[in-house]
């Protein structure tokens, strides 16, 4: 089984977080910012990947700590279980839309952490989660997932439709780039290794 637990604790938050790269897309996830646990859920539904999050953060401040600590801690969960990305496909891509949304993810297991993010979100909040903290999610998660992860929103209008397509087109991403291929050997890479 491909699975990690990660706790992580810092003046602002205390987390615990856990990954099944093998799962069937469960989450349980207690974050109390109802609209991010609600995109943590689609995570792990269409990622297939079992997701648990258990975050005690600075909410009388802002949201901003809680959801750029749940990134990094589920970025190092994923990384720990990959345990070297062996037998892995690497690369995944998705389309995916969301109504009047339709938002693309581009993911490669690569060991080289990267965000590109293309979506100009307006500066609102939606159910106590502020549009901004999507791109610092990712951010937090690509950087210590050490995968390069390309995000585009290609058009959208409803900022809860973005959000949403954002969170699944990067979920299918995954579950393309970390599933199994008997035809690979060791790691998917010319140089032996996707470690840098």
């Amino acid at each position: 089984m491909r699975q990690a637990e990660i706790s992580r604790r810092t003046a602002e938050t205390n987390i615990r977080a856990a990954v099944n790269l093998d799962g069937a897309g469960k989450a349980a996830v207690t974050t109390d910012i109802g609209f991010f646990d609600h995109m943590l859920d689609h995570l792990a539904r269409h990622s297939l990947m079992d997701i648990e999050v258990e975050c005690e953060g600075d909410l009388h401040i802002d949201p901003h700590h809680t959801v750029e600590d749940v990134g990094i801690s589920l970025g190092q969960a994923f990384a720990k279980a990959l345990d070297g990305a062996h037998g892995i496909v690497r690369y995944g891509h998705a389309l995916v839309p969301m109504d009047e949304t339709l938002a693309e993810a581009a993911l490669d297991v690569s060991g080289r952490p990267f965000l590109h993010f293309e979506a100009d979100l307006p500066k609102v909040s939606v159910g106590g989660f502020d549009a901004e903290l999507t791109e610092e999610f990712f951010r937090a998660f690509a950087i210590n997932a050490r995968v390069t992860l390309h995000i585009v929103l290609r058009h959208g209008t409803n900022v809860h439709h973005i959000i949403e397509g954002v969170f699944k087109a990067v979920a299918r991403a995954i579950s393309a780039a970390v599933a199994r291929d008997e035809r690979v050997k060791g790691a998917p890479s010319t140089k032996g290794t996707l470690e840098t």
